[in-house]
C-alpha cells in the first residue's frame, strides 16, 4: 500500500477545494436534511451553490438540485412532499421562488419579479408561500430606443437611502407577498415607504407576521416592531411597542404568542439581544432571557418552538456559538450544544423533537450534525470535506487568558506549518471587526492561509467583544482606541510571554472594518510593528459620519453618543488620519470601491497623507466588490487578495 503523502500547507487556492455547508433543513418528519453546499469557482468567477439532502439516520449525502448557478434558502412544505428554493436559473435575473417535489424532479418557477426574492415561508396548508421582495426602483427600459439614454436623478429624502451589498434602497422597499403553491400571480400584502422582513405563518394560516420599523422617528433610530396582517392583506396591526429592535418572529404552536429578538437601546447604546414573547391577543411582552448575559440574534434565526412550549435560540460565548433552551413562562436557561465550535444554521422537526444543526471548529468547515430537542444523542451526518481535511495541515489554535483593567480577556494563539521546537517564527496579530463581534472556534480560512504561509497567528477578543456580557461589549463605546487598543497589545505581550518561539522582532499587524481601524490607529501610536495592513477600515470619523450607510447612527453611539457638531474634537481625537504624522510602519491599505459601510474616502484620505509625507504605503483598491470581500467577493478578486497579503507581509517580515 502507498504511504499517505505528508499534509502539505493551506494556501488560497484552497477556497477552491472547500464545500462550503449552510442552511440546514430538516423535513417535518425529522427523516432528511435539506442544505446548501457552495463552491468557489475560479474559472467563472462566481459562486456555485446547489442543494443536497443526507439521511437523518445515515447515509451519504446526495446532490438535489443541479442549477447553473445559485441555489439557496431550501425549505419543506409542511407534508415534506415538495422543497421550495431559491434560484437563479435565468441569465440576467435575480434569484426566483421555485418549488420541486422532494422526490425529484422538474422544479418550478413561481415568481418573476424584477428584484427577486427572499425568506420564503410555506402555509401550514401548503396551499401559498410567503416571501420578502423589493418593490420599485430603476428599470432599463423595454423600449430599444430609450436604453442606454440618461438615468433619471436621485429625488432622496430619507437618511436611509443605500445600504452595503445592494446600493441604493430608497426608492425599493421590502414587502411581504403571497403566491399559490402551484402557481398563478404572486399577491403583494404590504405596502408603503417602510421595509417588512421575516414573515411566519400563524398555525392556522390566517395572518402573517412580520418585522418592520413603521413609526415616524423610523429614519433617526434602530428601532422596529413586530407586526401582524391577514394573509389575505389589510391593514397591518402592530404588536410590540417600540424601544429597540425587535426581528425574527416565531408564533406558538396554539398560535397565541409570538416569539421574538429584541433589545432595548440605554443611551444610545444597544443592548444584548433577548428572546420575548408577546400576546398575539395583546399585552405586555415578557423578556425570557432577562439572566443570560448574552446576545441571543448571532444567527438571525427566529426563536424555534418545541416540546412542553420552550424556544430554542442561539448565542455566543467566550469564542463559541451553540444553542440554548428556555421555556416559554421562563425559567432557567440552559445549553444544549456546547463544545469549542460555532454553529452555524439550526432548524427543527414539526414536532420539535429533532433538530438539525451545521457546526464548524478550528479544524474542519461546518457538516451536518441532528440531535434530540435537548442536544442528547447528537451524530454528525456529512462530512464533505473529509479528502481535503486529510490532504492539508491545519493549525489547532490555543486558548490563553489574561487580565485587563477587571476584565478577563481570551487569546488564541496558533502554530504555523511545519513548526518546529527551536525554531523562532513570525506573527501576525489579526484584530476582528464589530466592534461588537468575536473571533470564535470555528474553522477560519483567513488564520490557517496565514498559519500555512509560515506565520504564528495571534487574535484576540478585547473589550467590545460579543459573548462576554453586556458590561464587557460596552467597554468600547465611546473610547474607540483607548482600552480595546490597550487590550490588544497586552494580549500580544502575554503571548509573547507564554510562547518563547515568538520572534518579538517580526510582528505584523492586520483588520478589517472595526478592525482596519485598530490597525491604523496602533501604527499611529506604536513602532513595534514591521509591517501592517489595514483593511476597509475606519480613518475619519467626521466623514464616516456622512458617508457611510449608518455612519449617522454607528459613529454617534460608538463615541459616545456625540454628533460631530456636538464635539468635534472627539472626533478627530478618536480618528486614524489625525495621527498619519506619526505612522512609520510600512503600511498597506486595502479597500473595495463599492464599500458603502466604510467608504472608499475613508482609505484614500490616509493614502494621500501618508503618500504626501513620503511614507511607506501601497493602495489596492478593488473594483466592483462592497464591504464584504474578503467573505463573499468575487473568487478571484479573494485569491488575488489573499495572494497581495501574503507578498506584502513577506517582504518585511519573511517566514523562512
Amino acid at each position: 500500500m502507498r504511504p499517505m503523502p505528508a499534509p502539505r500547507p493551506m494556501t488560497p487556492h484552497d477556497l477552491t477545494r472547500i464545500r462550503f455547508v449552510s442552511d440546514p433543513q430538516i423535513s417535518p418528519d425529522g427523516a432528511t436534511v435539506a442544505f446548501v453546499v457552495t463552491t468557489l469557482s475560479e474559472e467563472k468567477d462566481e459562486y456555485l451553490s446547489a442543494i443536497w439532502l443526507v439521511d437523518t439516520a445515515g447515509g451519504e449525502p446526495r446532490r438535489f438540485t443541479t442549477g447553473p448557478r445559485r441555489d439557496t434558502t431550501p425549505r419543506w412544505s409542511p407534508d415534506g412532499s415538495w422543497l421550495a428554493f431559491v434560484s437563479e436559473r435565468e441569465a440576467k435575473k435575480k434569484g426566483q421562488l421555485y418549488v420541486m417535489p422532494a422526490r425529484g424532479g422538474e422544479p418550478i418557477r413561481l415568481t418573476d419579479l424584477h428584484n427577486g426574492v427572499s425568506a420564503p415561508r410555506w402555509s401550514p396548508d401548503g396551499t401559498r408561500l410567503a416571501f420578502i421582495a423589493r418593490v420599485g426602483g430603476w428599470q432599463e427600459p423595454e423600449a430599444e430606443e430609450e436604453k442606454g439614454k440618461s438615468r433619471p436623478p436621485r429625488i432622496i429624502t430619507t437618511l436611509k437611502y443605500k445600504f452595503n451589498g445592494e446600493g441604493f434602497i430608497y426608492d425599493r422597499r421590502a414587502h411581504v407577498f403571497v403566491v399559490g403553491a402551484t402557481g398563478g400571480a404572486a399577491r403583494q400584502l404590504t405596502e408603503g415607504d417602510w421595509d417588512q422582513s421575516d414573515p411566519v405563518w400563524s398555525p392556522d394560516g390566517r395572518s402573517i407576521a412580520f418585522a418592520s420599523a413603521r413609526h415616524d422617528e423610523r429614519d433617526h433610530d434602530d428601532a422596529g416592531d413586530i407586526w401582524l396582517v391577514s394573509a389575505d392583506g389589510g391593514t397591518p396591526r402592530r404588536l410590540t411597542s417600540t424601544s429597540g429592535p425587535a426581528v425574527h418572529p416565531s408564533f406558538s404552536p396554539a398560535g397565541d404568542a409570538v416569539g421574538y429578538l429584541g433589545r432595548a437601546i440605554v443611551n444610545g447604546f444597544s443592548k444584548n439581544f433577548r428572546l420575548f414573547t408577546v400576546p398575539v391577543a395583546g399585552g405586555p411582552p415578557k423578556c425570557l432571557t432577562e439572566d443570560l448575559d448574552r446576545s441571543c440574534a448571532p444567527l438571525g434565526i427566529h426563536p424555534l418552538w418545541g416540546p412542553g412550549d420552550t424556544l430554542t435560540i442561539s448565542a455566543e460565548d467566550q469564542g463559541s456559538l451553540g444553542l440554548y433552551r428556555v421555556g416559554r413562562d421562563g425559567g432557567p436557561v440552559t445549553r444544549i450544544l456546547a463544545g469549542e465550535r460555532i454553529v452555524t444554521g439550526y432548524s427543527a422537526s414539526a414536532d420539535g423533537a429533532t433538530l438539525a444543526f451545521a457546526a464548524s471548529d478550528p479544524l474542519s468547515p461546518a457538516e451536518i450534525f441532528v440531535c434530540a430537542a435537548d442536544g442528547r444523542g447528537e451524530r454528525r451526518l456529512t462530512d464533505l470535506n473529509r479528502e481535503w481535511k486529510q490532504e492539508v495541515a491545519l493549525s489547532r489554535p490555543e486558548r490563553f487568558r489574561f487580565e485587563r483593567a477587571g476584565f478577563t480577556v481570551d487569546g488564541f494563539v496558533m502554530k504555523p506549518f511545519g513548526w518546529e521546537t527551536g525554531r523562532r517564527y513570525p506573527l501576525l496579530v489579526n484584530v476582528h471587526g464589530g466592534p461588537h463581534a468575536q473571533y470564535g472556534l470555528s474553522f477560519f480560512d483567513e488564520f490557517q492561509v496565514q498559519a500555512g504561509a509560515g506565520y504564528a497567528v495571534l487574535f484576540t477578543n478585547p473589550r467590545g467583544s460579543q459573548g462576554y456580557g453586556e458590561a464587557f461589549t460596552s467597554a468600547v463605546v465611546g473610547d474607540w482606541g483607548g482600552g480595546d487598543a490597550a487590550d490588544v497589545l497586552a494580549g500580544l505581550d502575554a503571548a509573547l510571554a507564554r510562547c518563547d518561539w515568538l520572534d518579538p522582532e517580526r510582528l505584523g499587524l492586520l483588520g478589517g472594518s472595526y478592525g482596519g481601524f485598530m490597525t491604523s490607529w496602533i501604527v499611529g501610536h506604536s513602532k513595534r510593528f514591521r509591517a501592517a495592513c489595514s483593511e476597509r477600515a475606519v480613518n475619519v470619523q467626521t466623514s464616516m459620519f456622512g458617508t457611510s450607510d449608518i455612519g449617522f447612527l454607528f459613529n454617534t453611539v460608538e463615541l459616545g453618543g456625540v454628533r460631530p457638531w456636538d464635539d468635534m474634537a472627539k472626533y478627530l481625537e478618536r480618528s486614524p488620519l489625525t495621527y498619519a504624522r506619526d505612522i512609520t510602519t510600512p503600511l498597506l491599505i486595502v479597500h473595495s470601491e463599492d464599500d458603502l459601510r466604510c467608504p472608499m474616502e475613508q482609505a484614500e484620505q490616509l493614502y494621500v497623507a501618508l503618500k504626501t509625507l513620503r511614507r511607506d504605503v501601497t493602495f489596492v483598491r478593488f473594483p466592483g466588490e462592497n464591504h464584504e470581500l474578503s467573505r463573499s467577493g468575487k473568487p478571484r478578486h479573494r485569491l488575488e487578495r489573499f495572494r497581495i497579503l501574503l507578498e506584502w507581509f513577506a517582504k518585511y517580515l519573511p517566514a523562512a
